[in-house]
């Protein structure tokens, strides 16, 4: 199952994707929850109740996909836990050290943007940098879940870039504010429900692409903390609820790794492509 978040009359709105068309789920269930996280809250029985209405969707239910704006998948998860260094390589393009525990940072709903729609490059600095990274979307609450456990929490994935101003991400020890500018964390464009992926996103083939030149080139399957065993190390430490978004961290191909580094401009086409995820693609625009 694939479900998007779409623009209707400026108001975000539930699509499920079906072929060509998008289904809008307000009309096809005028009661059912009206956002991502209202289905994830609700789990499996979530998925459910929006594959059946969408099986019995009017026609005026039925829009081309084609034709639609995307919103972020969601604004409003209870938590947006991102991973730092997840890619042994990565860490080391860098001058890190692989992590002995997950390298958490956190990201705030203004950060974000959907697909199609303008990465937003400050005037305050030239360092806006791109980063393909998976999501895994919690489904029921996670507390002291082992690892042979943890993938019965997650409900799906998605993917996301994690637009990073590296010269404020490093003026202090904490990267955060360098994390959540505005506007710069394209989130979408469609969350793919967990049974249409192998378990905990594994082996598959994940991308950067800037102007259609490959930045990075990876598998899931080399992240330092997979999925599964990411639950189990931050539920020990604090409840993951329904509705909790975690972004696995990037591979090795970073701009500011290069020589000579290579920042997004305006004017440039920032595309993540996940293997049976999809693609992710943005332009990037100077804010006035």
């Amino acid at each position: 199952m694939r479900i998007l978040t779409f623009d209707k009359g400026g108001v975000p709105t539930l699509g499920l994707r079906d072929g060509d068309t998008v289904i809008d789920l307000s009309v096809a269930d005028p009661d059912g929850p009206r956002d991502l996280i209202g289905i994830m809250k609700q789990g499996q029985a979530g998925l459910d109740r929006a594959a059946a209405a969408a099986k019995t969707a009017p026609d005026s239910a039925r829009i081309d996909h084609a034709g639609i704006q995307h919103h972020p998948l969601t604004r409003n998860a209870p938590k947006m836990l991102c991973l730092g260094l997840n890619y042994a390589a990565h860490a080391a393009e860098g001058g890190h050290e692989p992590p002995v525990f997950p390298t958490i940072f956190m990201r705030g709903g203004t950060s974000l943007v959907g697909h199609g729609q303008p990465l937003m490059r400050s005037p305050l600095s030239e360092t806006l940098d791109y980063e393909a990274e998976l999501v895994a979307f919690i489904g029921k609450t996670a507390r002291k879940v082992s690892e042979a456990d943890a993938l019965d929490h997650v409900v799906g994935y998605s993917c996301f870039n994690d637009g990073s101003v590296r010269e404020y991400q490093r003026m202090t020890p904490q990267w955060t504010v360098g994390k959540n500018f505005d506007e710069t964390g394209p989130f979408g464009p469609e969350f793919v429900s967990a049974d249409e992926l192998p378990p905990g996103a594994d082996g598959l083939k994940i991308q950067s692409r800037l102007n259609g030149k490959v930045m990075q080139d990876d598998n899931t399957s080399n992240m330092i903390f997979p999925v599964a065993k990411t639950i189990e190390l931050l539920s020990a430490c604090m409840t993951l609820e329904a509705g909790d978004v975690l972004v696995m961290g990037t591979p090795e191909g970073v701009g500011h790794a290069r020589k000579p580094p290579a920042w997004m401009r305006d004017g440039d086409t920032i595309e993540i492509e996940i293997e049976g995820i999809g693609v992710l693609s943005n332009p990037i625009k100077d804010e006035a």
